[in-house]
């Protein structure tokens, strides 16, 4: 049992850059890259209401432009465009994923399937359990991670109340695109076979929850039946419009883990969209597909630099931010973050005039008028400091004046530029007696 365990468990390692390949986490999430939130000009709404497991709508109000508990801090109000807003842009209905990326432990040819009455502890700690009811076709038969799976899925409460039925559920293994105990579990099944998961909530909808049929905290049994396992399609070969619902797909879900708090899957969401709308293709796109793709990118990268933010990982997102800018000058939530980013660094001068700027783009806006007088003010107290501590190395020439100059002088005291005199003399002198005596 220690060896499968040992197996599944995938390196908890990850590229939080734009294109770098993601993969999901382990169960101890691993800080990546941080803090901050999105900007918007428009106010659509955050659906509130029940979904299925394939397609959950992202619940709670509009999030603030900022969290209060950061050390920047910017006022809030409902009339403003930019604060009315949840962090991230255009929300939409999303498929549920999973959070963890295990590699199928490999079985020797010939060798008994599992007792399907008993349980594997997946994880070893007794929160993710798997049991097999119908057997598959062995172990050879189990999917591979970046394949497409379909499933038939059932889920319940422990109460036996059913909260999803999908005969027909597809998503690909590894990329965190379905509940994480749905992920991780399916890479062990083989084909045909019929599984029921118990999953504590850590890995299904967490304190969250999901409105309104699955409440907080909800531990899930899960039936499971894998139907078909097959390669994902080459990304190369995809036309404009399979790429644009792709890469969408993709940066919703990276939204909906963003909501969740899980910045670590989000930005592992996100980097795989990236990676979508940034492969090579073999077809031609239309100038307005051309157009999406490019939407779908900077909204990707403003919601990178967001999560990266609230990891603390000033680099990555000021580097998210500027790609941005690369496309969108204009872009006054890249700005906005951008300035903040500076601005947590300490660099208040160059900070300063990007709020400017975003200020200028949008005049009204009291959220940016608000950073910017706080930042203003940071920056005059860091100045005042310098110019105390400058005094203190340097000594403070006006603290006397003129009267303690005269008062220091000693009344004996002779310029320097007699005493020079006098010893050129002195030396002229005795040069000259030198001279005086070798003719004698």
């Amino acid at each position: 049992m220690q060896l499968l365990v040992l197996l599944l468990w995938p390196p908890a390692t990850e590229q939080y850059t734009a294109h770098v390949t993601p993969v999901c986490s382990a169960p101890c999430s691993v800080a990546m890259a941080s803090s901050g939130e999105e900007l918007s000009s428009s106010s659509p709404d955050w659906v509130d209401s029940g979904t299925d497991l394939s397609c959950p709508e992202l619940t709670g109000a509009s999030a603030s432009l900022l969290d209060s508990g950061e050390d920047f801090e910017v006022l809030e109000d409902d009339d403003d465009d930019l604060s009315e807003l949840p962090p991230l842009e255009d929300v939409g209905r999303v498929k549920t994923l999973a959070k963890e990326d295990a590699q199928p432990s490999e079985q020797a040819p010939g060798e008994a399937a599992e007792d399907p009455q008993e349980w594997l502890d997946v994880l070893g700690s007794g929160l993710l359990k798997k049991k097999t009811l119908v057997p598959g076709r062995g172990v050879e038969s189990r999917p591979h991670k970046g394949q497409d799976v379909t499933v038939r899925l059932k889920a319940m409460l422990e109460d036996g109340s059913v909260v999803e039925e999908n005969p027909g559920l597809t998503f690909t293994l590894g990329d965190c695109d379905v509940l994480q105990a749905l992920d991780l579990c399916v890479q062990l099944l083989e084909m045909g076979e019929t599984a029921l998961i118990v999953s504590d909530a850590k890995y299904c909808y967490g304190s969250q929850g999901r409105s309104p049929d699955i409440p907080p905290n909800a531990a899930l049994t899960l039936e499971v039946e894998l139907l078909e396992a097959r390669d994902a399609p080459d990304l190369e070969l995809l036309n404009g419009k399979e790429k644009i619902g792709l890469a969408n797909r993709k940066r919703e879900r990276g939204n909906f883990y963003y909501q969740q708090a899980d910045y670590v899957l989000a930005i592992n969401s996100y980097d795989i969209a990236l990676k979508v709308i940034g492969s090579s293709s073999k077809v031609d796109f239309s100038p307005k597909e051309e157009a999406e793709l490019l939407d779908v990118k900077v909204k990707c990268l403003n919601n990178l630099a967001a999560s990266q933010l609230k990891l603390d990982h000033y680099e990555a997102a000021l580097k998210s931010c500027n790609l941005v800018l690369e496309h969108q000058p204009g872009n006054i939530k890249a700005l906005f973050r951008k300035g903040k980013v500076l601005a947590q660094q300490g660099e208040y001068r160059e900070a300063i005039p990007i709020l400017k700027a975003a200020l200028k783009l949008e005049p009204s806006n009291k959220t940016i008028h608000a950073e910017l007088s706080k930042l203003m003010k940071k920056h005059a107290d860091q100045k005042s400091m310098e110019t105390e501590m400058y005094r203190k190395m340097l000594g403070n020439p006006s603290a006397g004046g003129a009267p303690a100059k005269c008062k220091d002088k000693l009344p004996w005291s002779i310029p320097w530029k007699w005493l020079f005199g006098a010893t050129a003399i002195a030396l002229g002198g005795v040069a000259l007696s030198v001279v005086i005596a070798a003719r004698n």
